[in-house]
């Protein structure tokens, strides 16, 4: 059974710094790959980032965090990670890790997310 289970949200204000981690059961990060969305009050789910089964050498990020995140992954602990530079008030939402989209373990589960509120 896929379970996911994020942490580390909170509030900052702009141009701080978070760092959230993921922990899953049911599937290796390694086997297949991470991902991180979010979901802002309103809005649809958007992706953020993809650390695929090859590591740090194989990132992909959404424009809008381009730059300012940063996706990684703990093999040994089956954890990933997503620091977040440079924070902006548009990056207020709620944020939810899984397995790499196409994969056989994505959209298997939802963790609770971890709420990252970005203000004055």
């Amino acid at each position: 059974q896929v379970q996911l289970v994020e942490s580390g949200g909170g509030l900052v204000q702009p141009g701080g710094s978070l760092r959230l981690s993921c922990s899953a059961s049911g599937f290796s990060f390694t086997g297949y790959g991470a991902s991180w969305f979010r979901q802002a009050p309103g809005k649809q789910r958007e992706w953020v980032a993809t650390i695929s089964i090859h590591g740090s050498r194989m990132t992909t990020y959404a424009d809008p965090v381009k730059g300012r995140f940063t996706i990684s992954r703990d093999t040994s602990t089956n954890t990933v990670y997503l620091q977040m530079d440079s924070l902006k008030p548009e990056d207020t939402a709620v944020y939810y890790c899984d397995a790499a989209p196409g994969t056989w373990a994505f959209n298997r589960s939802r963790g609770q997310g971890t709420q990252v509120t970005v203000s004055q």
